[in-house]
């Protein structure tokens, strides 16, 4: 067996398990019921995938000029997903799309009641690219204002306001 024929293989292997990570990765984002699970099933297999995918790319290819291309995109992935991930989990928790009730820690909750208590008044001791502390309060009396109506929803199947839910118009709800 010659190399060219290892390495054609060891790219088929990388393929064939970064596909499946990508398929499982696209099937969690279908089938879970959260945000924050969808959210971690949406990163951590889909990244992962997409590096075996590449590895293999560069495996088959066998070129260098290709190779740096490469590595910049997967350092670049490594970079922004983990980033990105945060960031709309972060805005999920304060528009009140996170179900508290599965959460086994609630750390932000903690954090944002802190520092309720310490500010004399809303925002005082809040970072300018973080929202004041009466946005943190009024968000989790939304998430928990809406928690039943939630729950409600799903349970029916029809929102509130005569609309269809996203998951609805993706005909999956």
């Amino acid at each position: 067996m010659t190399l060219d024929v290892v390495l054609d293989v060891l790219a088929g292997a990388f393929l064939i398990v970064g596909a499946f990570l990508s398929f499982a990765a696209g099937a969690g984002l279908l089938h879970f019921p959260d945000l924050l699970a969808r959210m971690h099933a949406g990163t951590k297999p889909q990244v992962l995938g997409m590096l075996f995918m590449l590895v293999a790319l560069g495996l088959r290819l066998r070129s260098w000029s290709v190779a740096g291309i490469l590595l910049l995109v997967i350092a670049f992935q490594m970079l922004t997903a983990p980033v990105a991930a945060h960031m709309v989990a972060r805005a999920g928790y304060r528009t009140g799309k996170v179900r508290s009730d599965l959460l086994v820690f609630d750390e932000l909750t903690q954090d944002t009641e802190r520092a309720d208590a310490g500010s004399t008044f809303p925002g005082a001791d809040a970072a300018p690219d973080q929202a004041p502390a009466s946005d943190a309060r009024a968000a989790r009396e939304l998430r928990d204002e809406g928690e039943d109506d939630d729950r409600a929803t799903r349970a029916s199947g029809d929102p509130e306001d005569g609309e269809p839910s996203g998951i609805d118009k993706l005909g999956r709800g």
